[in-house]
């Protein structure tokens, strides 16, 4: 499933918020790759990948499998 929001943190504070959100710090997902743009973790049967792109607002895309709940919670609660 794929989810889609904005925010006014920058994208550096948006992969960092995530990693602490899914990563060992949180949920136990381990991180498979992470660079300026993006975040890809995976664990528990299923992954969760966020893209950002700045501009005016920061854009993310994230793509999931078996953590919707999870990906919906951090995009209405982390994102302030």
């Amino acid at each position: 499933m794929r989810y889609g929001a904005d925010t006014k943190l920058s994208a550096s504070e948006v992969l960092d918020k995530a990693e602490k959100y899914f990563g060992p710090e949180g949920l136990g997902l381990e991180v498979t790759s992470r660079d300026d743009c993006c975040l890809s973790l995976a664990g528990g049967g299923g992954h969760v990948t966020v893209t950002v792109t700045e501009g005016e607002k920061t854009s993310l895309d994230v793509e999931t499998q078996e953590w919707d709940y999870q990906v919906k919670k951090f995009l209405a609660e982390e994102l302030k």
